[in-house]
């Protein structure tokens, strides 16, 4: 389906605009024709500016194509084969249309021949979604649509375009992210097209990556975790599957079971990101993961359901969740932590505790700013009871900023060196010196570098007579 459309693609930067209208107008001059293809499109038709730029050559031969485009750009070659360039400072891959036939297993196993003589039908059907199929022509203003991905997008609609779709598993997980990304609800037959795909051993990389999209996009992440779990992909990720139908108190969670709570303390999590790309995904991930540990702690006595220590037991799940999507050991360690003390904001606010007990709480967590974060979604994800306020957490920030302790733990006053110049000779015993030294900074016994000094100073004198004594 072809039509003229009042449509126009925005294009937040001058050089990009005025480099896909070159491109455009130089395979018109060759003979062919070029169109906007993919994402770009799909999010103009949502009044998202468009900044990666897919561009399609049709009609036109690859040499032909690549020999215009090096008078005009710098381009980078790395993608040739595949039969895309890029355009170097800028967004935009330039491609010719190409088949892909099935040769292998997984994410790779394809044969990509390119074909500029293929039809926008014909290319548009190794896609994997409708609302991906949707072509604009920068020079007519034309949006080609054959596969109805404009209706799909208005109805909130994601299907599959064709059989093909199966041949790559990592489209379910696409489908998961673009789901919670753009509000949609997946096609019948899209789903029962999916329960029959296996993942194929994908690479942990590329998990990761929809995964990233879904904690850092997700509008309603909700929306894909439901598509997760109608597809019967939830059950590649054991630690997920394991929430559903776990039971919670109702009193406590009017939501339901565990699963439903995480659905609805995720989608508290989007509505407040702050925009940083690690801090939001640290922060995602630990929301994710925070109630691992109920499935193994949850139990039913006098009446009511409790999970006594499931924060602590979460800390297993969530090491094997994420280690099968990445081998970062800097994301498992900066989220566990959130997942072992997701509790401890209420409690210290319930408890008015005083400062040692915060200092405590932000050596083990580094990070008391992302906690907050975590805690407030807990709190948030439990409708009806849920509210826009967290005094708790408010309470927390503001004693850790006074105490300057909001986004890291506290800095040793006393550090070996200072053991040295006391004339100490480096060894093991430094260890229990510099950490009694601690303790007494997190009780607010010592405070600066004079009073850190003195105690040192003393714990080395009951060190030197200790060693005396057992010399004796």
């Amino acid at each position: 389906m072809t039509h003229t459309s009042p449509f126009r693609l925005k294009l937040d930067d001058p050089p990009l605009e005025a480099a896909v209208d070159s491109v455009c107008r130089l395979t018109r001059d060759l003979g062919g024709r070029a169109l906007i293809v993919g994402g770009s499109v799909r999010d103009a038709l949502l009044n998202h500016a468009a900044r990666d730029i897919d561009i399609e050559a049709y009609g036109v031969p690859a040499e032909d194509l690549l020999a215009g485009l090096e008078q005009q750009f710098k381009l980078d070659l790395v993608g040739r084969s595949f039969g895309v360039v890029k355009l170097s400072g800028l967004e935009i891959d330039v491609s010719i249309p190409r088949r892909e036939s099935k040769a292998g297993r997984g994410h790779r196993g394809f044969q990509i021949l390119s074909d500029p003589n293929m039809t926008v039908a014909e290319a548009a059907t190794r896609r994997d979604f409708t609302i991906n199929t949707i072509a604009f022509d920068p020079l007519t203003f034309e949006v080609i649509d054959h596969y109805h991905g404009r209706r799909d997008l208005e109805l909130g609609i994601l299907r599959h375009v064709s059989h093909q779709f199966a041949e790559d598993p990592l489209r379910v997980l696409r489908g998961m992210q673009f789901a919670a990304r753009f509000d949609l609800e997946a096609a019948a037959e899209t789903i029962e097209l999916c329960r029959g795909i296996e993942p194929e051993g994908l690479p942990s990389e590329r998990l990761l990556e929809e995964w990233r999209k879904l904690i850092l996009k997700g509008v309603r992440i909700s929306r894909g975790l439901a598509f997760l779990r109608d597809t019967g992909w939830v059950h590649y990720f054991p630690e997920l599957a394991a929430l559903i139908d776990c039971p919670q108190d109702p009193g406590w969670h009017p939501e339901g079971d565990v699963w439903n709570h995480t659905l609805h303390c995720l989608n508290a999590y989007a509505e407040e990101r702050v925009g940083e790309a690690w801090e939001d995904l640290v922060v995602g991930f630990a929301v994710l993961c925070h109630d691992f540990g109920k499935p193994a702690t949850t139990e039913f006595a006098n009446g009511r359901y409790r999970s006594h220590g499931h924060e602590g037991r979460g800390e297993e799940p969530t090491r094997s969740f994420l280690a099968r999507l990445t081998r970062q050991s800097d994301l498992a360690e900066q989220v566990v932590p959130l997942v072992r003390n997701h509790l401890s904001p209420v409690e210290l606010y319930d408890s008015k505790s005083q400062a040692p007990a915060i200092r405590r709480l932000a050596r083990r967590v580094g990070r008391i700013d992302r906690l907050v974060r975590v805690a407030k979604a807990d709190q948030r994800g439990r409708p009806p009871r849920t509210v826009d306020t967290f005094p708790a957490g408010e309470w927390l920030i503001e004693k850790a900023r006074d105490l300057e302790v909001e986004q890291c733990g506290p800095v040793p006053i006393v550090m070996g060196r200072h053991l040295i110049q006391l004339g100490l000779a480096p060894g093991p015993h430094f260890g229990p010196i510099l950490d009694r030294c601690y303790e007494a900074q997190l009780d607010g016994v010592i405070s600066d570098l004079v009073e850190g000094l003195n105690l040192a100073r003393e714990e080395v004198k009951a060190y030197r007579r200790d060693m005396s004594e057992d010399g004796e």
